[in-house]
């Protein structure tokens, strides 16, 4: 895990906007602040426009819809991004992995073409070493903004497995574990996941790590 901003400000505040139309994120990020009792509002609900992820780096993509919403709605916003990435890909689809499942989030889609990619490059899909990260910004209405991520190691399996979470979590089992994001528990899987490691160091560093 990685904590970029060293001297970070406090959230003080009651409402905070999550940073997403993927309610599948919104879902998993309202569950991690349920403690905290924060108010929390997608951007979605709020009729915000998604901006157009221009960054280079997982950080600097949260950074971006982070501080877009919280100048739209004049209230601190939380944005959270993230994707699968896997070293016999290159790396790939890593930043682009929502937009692999086209403009219908359609993830069956995005999954079947990270299993033909491995095979185009005479590659066994099952057993492939891949990763999660996830990047979470906190911006506030001025536009200042802290960021943190998290990262959990894995690897592939095929076929998908595994009706909860959302995303690629079906083709993806953490280290030391059986079975695929997909299969496990949300409360499992928010106690281990790369946003969940993403967002401790969110709550220690600007919440004062207490609920």
């Amino acid at each position: 895990m990685t904590k970029v901003s060293r001297s970070a400000r406090h959230f003080d505040g009651e409402t905070l906007v999550i940073a997403s139309h993927n309610q599948g994120k919104v879902r998993e990020i309202t569950a991690l602040l349920a403690p905290f009792r924060v108010d929390a509002i997608s951007s979605g609900a709020l009729g915000l426009p998604e901006p157009e992820e221009t960054g280079t780096t997982f950080i600097a993509n949260a950074e971006l819809k982070a501080r877009a919403a919280a100048i739209g709605a004049r209230l601190p916003a939380l944005s959270d991004d993230s994707g699968l990435v896997v070293p016999a890909l290159d790396g790939a689809p890593g930043l682009y992995s929502a937009r692999w499942a086209g403009p219908a989030k359609d993830f069956n889609l995005a999954m079947a073409r990270v299993e033909r990619e491995l095979r185009a490059r005479g590659l066994a899909p099952s057993g492939q070493k891949a990763h999660f990260v996830c990047a979470l910004s906190l911006a506030w209405p001025d536009g200042h903004c802290e960021s943190f991520e998290g990262i959990i190691q894995g690897g592939l399996v095929f076929p998908p497995r595994g009706d909860q979470g959302f995303g690629y979590d079906p083709i993806f089992i953490a280290e030391d574990h059986a079975i695929t994001f997909g299969e496990m528990h949300p409360d499992a899987k928010h106690a281990i996941s790369h946003r969940a490691r993403a967002f401790a160091l969110l709550i220690e560093a600007c919440f004062d790590g207490k609920p």
